[in-house]
């Protein structure tokens, strides 16, 4: 049954709100390290900043504890004019917090501090907002890790395809939350991938999901499963876009990266904010040409970001992309 409210342009962004602590002492792991710089972070915040960042209507839902670390994450939502109404403000549980140091070889110790996002029920959302928004989008990496989140989000994604609404996901797969629990990941990130409309998964997450190197064999499997138009981040060499019929790869943007930190969640975030300004999204995966133009800008936000430090510091308005022609 399609849904018949209303709909306006807003982009409901649901998922986890967190704090990252980047360790900056030099060659250290978790155990030695002192400094720690403070961020926001969690994709589907960053992928909401992007929308606002770039002049679009992005609501993000979500649960972050009544304490200073969950006030300094609504604050900074709100000060890049991301609507929080939808964001609970948990008094029993932490916020969640993350803790990351990198050593010279490559090698990542992460420590993860789960709290009030972990917690988020389907009486935490507003069903109104949800009904009424052109698009929803799940790219939470901590989602789908237990219940009851892990309830919510496939609930309003099953609700979401009966109901007609135009639905993104991400799977943001993390190998330290997953842990001896890849195939568990794989089951669900397939039954959220056949409830969406619009995927964007990076290469190693359509190499885990489809168990096959080569893109074209991977995208068709994943649109056997249902999506209508998959995206293939690519790093450098671009995005291998698809809608089941057509598939090209589009280009990056030449740059200077400095930290490639929050590109994807950027790339997501810039795709949406261009599909929210359609006027009709049931049709959309029919038109290669605007879907093109879409990921090509896409792009070249996500290159923008790529020339910064920091995951929301570094999301671009219309109007600098406009000033480095790139828009």
């Amino acid at each position: 049954m399609q849904n018949t409210v209303k709909k306006n342009s807003s982009v409901v962004c649901i998922g986890e709100l967190l704090i990252d602590f980047f360790c900056t002492d030099i060659d250290v792991d978790l155990t030695r390290g002192k400094q720690f710089l403070k961020n926001a972070g969690g994709a589907p915040a960053n992928v909401s900043a992007a929308i606002a960042k770039l002049g679009g209507d992005a609501l993000f839902s979500g649960k972050v504890g009544a304490d200073s670390f969950g006030y300094f994450l609504k604050q900074t939502l709100e000060n890049l004019n991301v609507d929080t109404s939808m964001l609970v403000m948990d008094k029993e549980a932490i916020t969640t917090l993350a803790f990351v140091s990198l050593t010279n070889d490559g090698e990542r110790d992460f420590m993860f501090h789960r709290g009030a996002d972990a917690l988020l029920t389907i009486d935490d959302i507003n069903q109104d907002k949800i009904d009424s928004a052109k698009i929803l989008h799940f790219g939470s990496a901590t989602a789908l890790l237990e219940n009851p989140f892990q309830e919510t989000y496939l609930t309003f994604m099953r609700k979401a395809n009966e109901d007609g609404i135009f639905t993104s996901f991400d799977p943001n797969y993390r190998s330290d939350l997953w842990k001896g629990r890849i195939d568990e990941f794989v089951n669900l990130t397939k039954a959220a991938i056949a409830l969406s409309d619009f995927v964007k998964v990076s290469e190693e997450e359509l190499y885990l999901i489809t168990d096959t190197t080569d893109y074209l064999e991977g995208i068709d499997f994943l649109h056997g499963l249902g999506v209508k138009i998959v995206a293939v981040t690519l790093g450098k060499k671009g995005t291998l876009l698809s809608n089941g019929k057509r598939a090209e790869l589009v280009k990056s943007v030449p740059v200077v990266s400095i930290d490639s930190t929050g590109a994807g969640d950027a790339f997501v975030g810039a795709t949406l904010y261009r599909l929210a300004g359609k006027e009709n999204l049931e049709d959309i995966h029919m038109n290669f040409e605007q879907l093109y133009e879409i990921i090509s800008f896409a792009n070249k936000v996500g290159a923008h970001v790529c020339t910064k430090i920091g995951a929301i510091a570094a999301l671009p308005s219309i109007e600098e992309l406009h000033e480095l022609s790139i828009s």
